[in-house]
């Protein structure tokens, strides 16, 4: 089965994820690191959904973390992040990620998981 990678501490997000990556046929694999992070990408995933309100590490670590290694370095990575901290948002696409507004991303996750987008 096709999977998506969450590195996204909030049960409650975590969980409206996976209810619309089942829709999908997509399995959801949680991790909290970003040594986990990695090691879920090991085999790369269909999608890497990044909280970028995370505060340990920050976010935008993680997804360097993933643009470091060569073989990750075009998996398509989304990140979410309250509208109040748009300057994360910036640095995560400077990072390479694709960087939504909470509300944005809410609304768009459907079709972000029937078609994840191409890379960054």
């Amino acid at each position: 089965m096709p999977r998506v990678v969450a590195l996204v501490d909030d049960l409650m997000f975590l969980s409206r994820i996976r209810e619309t990556a089942r829709r999908h046929d997509l399995e959801v694999t949680a991790v909290r690191t970003v040594p986990d992070l990695l090691a879920a990408c090991s085999d790369p995933p269909r999608m890497v959904i990044i909280d970028l309100d995370r505060p340990r590490p920050p976010a935008v670590e993680a997804v360097a973390a993933l643009r470091a290694e060569p073989a990750l370095a075009t998996l398509p990575v989304v990140g979410f992040f309250s509208h109040v901290h748009a300057e994360r948002g910036r640095q995560a696409r400077e990072a390479g990620c694709t960087a939504l507004p909470r509300s944005l991303f809410v609304e768009e996750l459907d079709a972000l998981l029937a078609a994840p987008p191409g890379p960054p």
